[in-house]
């Protein structure tokens, strides 16, 4: 089964003690330009209800970036994140922001409420913690297993990942080293998706499954 079809399952089964979790994308994008090219082309090939969650901080044409993705996304409806940009955010009339963990340590609490989506990263409990206090609608948790993006870097592994997932107060994605082999591995943990950098690069095969549908 594909990672896109697993994500779809998750969400599905998250809903049981999430309902919020039929609004959520199952399936989120994180750009980066240095493993994936052109954010664009890989956003293109993701199924119509999952995400794009655009980071590459570093981009000296983020702003232009932000605008082909928010155009992209209207057409094929996918939901648009901005990483770390609220005005940015607004700009391009995307549907939410992402929170880095050391922004939402600094976010008032609750201060994004009732203004747009919200995604606050995550790398264990406290942090979670921190991403319901600041109003977030769901958080990514990672590094679930060892993942290119952080190499050396000390993963959480499934059952940990899965206890952390069900003692949380807001629904959490699976990030980091997520492929066809490693997603089976969650079934059972309780995230309402997954997030993915590589696996959904546009030369990654893994994609070939039906539409996500979010509900209305």
């Amino acid at each position: 089964m594909t990672v896109a079809k697993w994500a779809r399952r998750l969400n599905l089964c998250a809903r049981r003690r999430w309902p919020e979790a039929a609004k959520l994308p199952p399936l989120i994008l994180i750009t980066d330009r240095h493993r994936q090219g052109d954010s664009a082309a890989a956003a293109a090939r993701l199924p119509r209800g999952a995400g794009v969650l655009l980071r590459d901080y570093d981009d000296p044409d983020r702003t232009a970036v932000a605008l082909r993705l928010a155009r992209l996304c209207r057409r094929r409806g996918l939901l648009l994140l901005i990483a770390g940009d609220r005005r940015l955010a607004a700009s391009v009339s995307a549907d939410g922001l992402h929170l880095s963990e050391s922004a939402s340590r600094r976010t008032p609490n609750r201060s994004y409420r009732n203004t747009m989506a919200l995604t606050a990263a995550a790398h264990g409990e406290a942090a979670l913690r921190r991403a319901e206090r600041a109003g977030a609608t769901a958080a990514p948790l990672s590094p679930v297993f060892a993942t290119a993006s952080h190499p050396g870097g000390r993963a959480l592994g499934p059952w940990r990942f899965a206890r952390l997932v069900r003692d949380a107060k807001l629904p959490v994605y699976a990030l980091g080293g997520i492929d066809r082999r490693t997603v089976r591995r969650l079934a059972a943990s309780g995230a309402c998706g997954v997030a993915a950098i590589g696996a959904l690069s546009p030369d990654f095969s893994e994609l070939g499954a039906p539409a996500i549908r979010r509900a209305p």
